[in-house]
């Protein structure tokens, strides 16, 4: 199984050698703060800092493209909407249609948001290994439910991937043409989706009785769990305390800050 997230996990950078539970607080923070900034001043300083931040971790700009791309697609609809429908002063006018200048705004601020909280989340994720931080994750005190339920999503959201593109091989290897649209082919595809859908619930279901039948459930020691244990050298001081310090110190001034502007 090809690991998307953490395929550069094993890189040398600043990033990589952060501890993952500091790592957690520090950029979540940045992430959070990121999501208030509404001036144009500090647009153009968050997107300089999630830039900075990107090369610092020395991760290719394709892995950032590739991963951007998809969700990049849910905002299409809004970038093609807003320009139009939002706002009252008019820029241009086009027969019926009308360009405004709150949609156009609008449209700058929601994308660099985006691109500064996806960028960073992808610093966080894509510079240590998916078990290590939710590892790190753990020793922060988040519940074990929840981080078991994110490993076993990450997993099998692969073999789901997988399954999904043998399905649609095999209704092309029976003369399916996916490139046309018609009401056959949305039957189709809506067949696949329900039978994917019921895979899934299956395989949940035999997973589950497999780790019932394991042990799960029953209270470990996390000390002495594989996944779960961690070094003795537990939270040291040093480039890690600062690196922690120094993020929130960004994420608190951007929150003072559009505070102030606003």
């Amino acid at each position: 199984m090809k690991f998307a997230l953490d395929e550069y996990a094993n890189l040398n950078s600043p990033i990589h050698r952060w501890d993952v539970r500091y790592k957690l607080i520090g950029l979540i923070s940045l992430m959070f703060a990121f999501a208030t900034v509404k001036s144009w001043y500090l647009i153009a300083l968050m997107l300089f800092l999630t830039i900075m931040l990107y090369g610092i971790s020395k991760l290719p700009l394709s892995f950032l493209v590739n991963r951007l791309r998809y969700p990049g697609f849910f905002l299409l609809g809004v970038i093609l909407l807003l320009p139009f429908i939002s706002g009252q002063t008019i820029v241009l006018q086009f027969g019926f249609l009308t360009i405004r200048q709150e949609g156009c705004l609008a449209v700058i601020l929601i994308v660099s948001r985006f691109f500064a909280i996806m960028t960073t989340c992808l610093t966080l994720f894509g510079t240590s290994s998916f078990l290590i931080t939710l590892k790190g994750m753990r020793n922060l005190g988040i519940s074990p439910i929840i981080t078991d339920m994110l490993m076993l999503s990450y997993r099998y959201i692969f073999e789901l991937s997988n399954q999904l593109n043998m399905m649609l091989k095999a209704t092309k290897l029976r003369g399916f043409e996916s490139d046309k649209i018609s009401w056959r082919n949305l039957s189709v595809y809506a067949a696949l989706i329900g039978s994917l859908l019921v895979r899934s619930y299956q395989q949940a279901e035999r997973v589950y009785e497999a780790m019932l039948l394991r042990g799960y459930g029953n209270v470990f020691n996390k000390e002495s769990h594989p996944i779960y244990s961690t070094a003795r050298n537990d939270f040291k001081f040093g480039h890690n305390v600062i690196y922690l310090l120094l993020s929130l110190i960004i994420a608190i001034s951007l929150i003072v800050a559009e505070t102030f502007f606003s």
